[in-house]
């Protein structure tokens, strides 16, 4: 498995001892400053733009009764509804 190269967050995760504990990883953080904050941190505005495209993926898989109630007991059952829906949702987009 490939390690992280960076970490996309919304502006909750922004915090000094996270950034840094990051970076000392070798970990990118994309993550937009707060509004109060004072120091101006640099980000990556393409990569913070993809996870827009997650969470609105999320937000169609909770849609489905089956996914965010999680009636599968077997992980393996879940992961492969989770990958018919996420399919079915893609394909009627």
């Amino acid at each position: 498995m490939r390690p992280a190269q960076r970490l996309i967050a919304d502006k909750a995760y922004d915090a000094d001892k996270l950034r840094t504990w990051l970076i000392e990883r070798q970990i990118e953080p994309v993550i937009p400053g707060r509004a109060a904050r004072g120091v101006v941190y640099p980000l990556n505005r393409k990569a913070y733009r993809r996870r827009n495209v997650i969470e609105r993926m999320f937000g169609r898989l909770k849609n489905w009764k089956r996914i965010a109630t999680r009636y599968d007991r077997l992980a393996v059952n879940y992961l492969s509804a989770i990958a018919l829906i996420a399919t079915v949702t893609q394909w009627l987009r």
